[in-house]
């Protein structure tokens, strides 16, 4: 009799693992496919990669999907492959933490651009050219990087070398779980997004004063504050990855028996709804982008329907 509840558990316990992590593969499949179209329509035309907007614009969207593409891999792995190499993890949650951080100051980057094109207009290209943007990309990717390299420096202070050959459980909450790390991972966070909150509201005050000082081109201001307001957006919704775990204790407590259905709803909404958005806020509502995407989408459906018409 326990051995057939035992069964019974470990199937109900499989089946679970099975259709939580199909879940996040396919929610993950989705929205790196979408981000894809978009990237695919950036790199057909010149229009784009030599405009620093779209350059900026484009790394956030591929940068994104390198957040995905880590995020759903480090989910799967945590039930499919339970020992694995601790250097090829601490390698992993590095590259995961870059690309989470790069997110917000990416944002900053296009507010900061979108300043410039109104605030200050005749230097604008001489400003944002599209070398100082790259820069720019790298730099953000190098100080996105440091947090990640501090963890590791604490782990290489506080444990033996000898947990380097080891294996583990690939999570950060099971890796970096000394208490340095936990004030390390507070004092950043509240760096990163007090610096990029503090970037949105000063270009945001600054596209307004120049917008009820123009009187030329008021439309162009007006969308300039529309975008800073919708980059502000997107920050709220990639901050909400930072309470993943609050709402899973939160759930502990209140759904104490079913706090494992709350799993997937929650790794959607604080993980990838934010990932989803970032394509349909900027891609969809630049009309310039999106009529370029429409034009090369319409062109491929009418070749494919004038081959299919000859076979």
């Amino acid at each position: 009799m326990n051995s057939t509840i035992f069964q019974y558990s470990a199937q109900d316990r499989y089946m679970e693992v099975f259709v939580r992590n199909f879940v996040f593969v396919l929610f993950g499949i989705m929205i790196n496919s979408i981000n894809g179209v978009f990237v695919f329509t950036f790199f057909r035309s010149s229009i784009f990669y030599n405009n620093p907007r779209y350059i900026l614009y484009i790394h956030l969207v591929i940068n994104d999907m390198l957040m995905v593409f880590f995020s759903v891999t480090l989910s799967v792995m945590a039930y499919a492959w339970p020992k694995v190499p601790f250097p090829f993890c601490v390698i992993l949650l590095i590259i995961t933490a870059t690309a989470h951080k790069n997110t917000p100051l990416t944002l900053a980057g296009m507010a900061i651009e979108r300043y410039i094109a109104i605030c200050k207009p005749l230097h604008h290209h001489q400003i944002c050219t599209v070398r100082r943007t790259y820069i720019l990309i790298s730099l953000i990717w190098s100080v996105s990087v440091l947090p990640g390299l501090a963890d590791l420096i604490v782990i290489v202070i506080v444990r033996p070398l000898s947990v380097f050959t080891t294996g583990t459980l690939c999570s950060s909450s099971n890796v970096y779980n000394t208490p340095y790390h936990e004030e390390l991972s507070k004092f950043t966070i509240g760096l990163y997004t007090s610096v990029v909150w503090v970037i949105l509201v000063f270009t945001y005050c600054q596209v307004l004063v120049a917008a009820r000082r123009a009187s030329s081109d008021k439309s162009s201001a007006k969308k300039a504050q529309s975008t800073i307001l919708l980059h502000g957006a997107q920050l709220l919704l990639s901050m909400l990855s930072y309470i993943t775990a609050v709402i899973d204790k939160i759930s502990v407590q209140l759904l104490i028996d079913d706090r494992k259905k709350m799993t997937i709803p929650n790794y959607f909404i604080t993980n990838l709804l934010p990932r989803l958005l970032t394509p349909l806020i900027y891609g969809v509502r630049d009309q310039v982008f999106y009529n370029h995407m429409k034009k090369l989408f319409a062109c491929k459906l009418l070749i494919v329907k004038v081959e299919s018409t000859k076979l």
